[in-house]
């Protein structure tokens, strides 16, 4: 037994769906003054290709929370790691998130970086997964929808594991 990878979303469809939110979110934001909050580690590889299909100036700062430990279950404590260092007040938000599950890390994070007064503050996520949503958040822009599964590729990762994958796939038992 074992695990093995099932092809979930190719890197030519994540290529086309980033494009795609890149022009959204650049006519959404034309006379804003856009902050983008990637959440580490696993937006990372999502926010860099995300900020190259912009055509309006953007500024970036990173967010490390811990709610996950080695494994695929989410321990319910969130704490922030890495702070915001970009002042926010008054300016127009986005959080980047690699994917939204339970619902937990992404609710806590609105209301910690509401607490800095930006002008509006909304959330790209690039997988919407809510097999286990237990927390409703509103996800403004969402690249994909995924019913279930463990995800890993494209900066999700299974125990830091599997992060460089360009594409997203499944974990499955074998």
């Amino acid at each position: 037994m074992g695990t093995h990878r099932r092809l979930v979303i190719s890197r030519e469809n994540i290529a086309r769906r980033v494009a795609e939110l890149g022009d959204r979110i650049s006519r959404d934001y034309e006379d804003g003054d856009l902050v983008m909050v990637g959440v580490l580690n696993g937006a990372f590889i999502f926010l860099a290709d995300l900020v190259r299909a912009l055509t309006i100036p953007v500024t970036v700062d990173f967010v490390r929370l811990r709610s996950y430990g080695a494994g695929t279950t989410s321990s319910r404590q969130v704490t922030v790691t890495k702070d915001v260092e970009i002042p926010l007040e008054g300016r127009d938000v986005l959080i980047v998130e690699d994917i939204t599950d339970v619902g937990l890390t992404l609710d806590f994070l609105r209301f910690h970086l509401l607490s800095f007064n930006p002008r509006s503050l909304k959330v790209c996520c690039l997988v919407d997964k809510r097999e286990r949503r237990e927390v409703e958040v509103t996800l403004d822009y969402v690249g994909f929808t995924v019913p279930r599964g463990f995800l890993v590729g494209y900066g999700l990762d299974c125990g830091e594991r599997d992060r460089n994958l360009p594409d997203i796939f499944e974990l499955v038992e074998a």
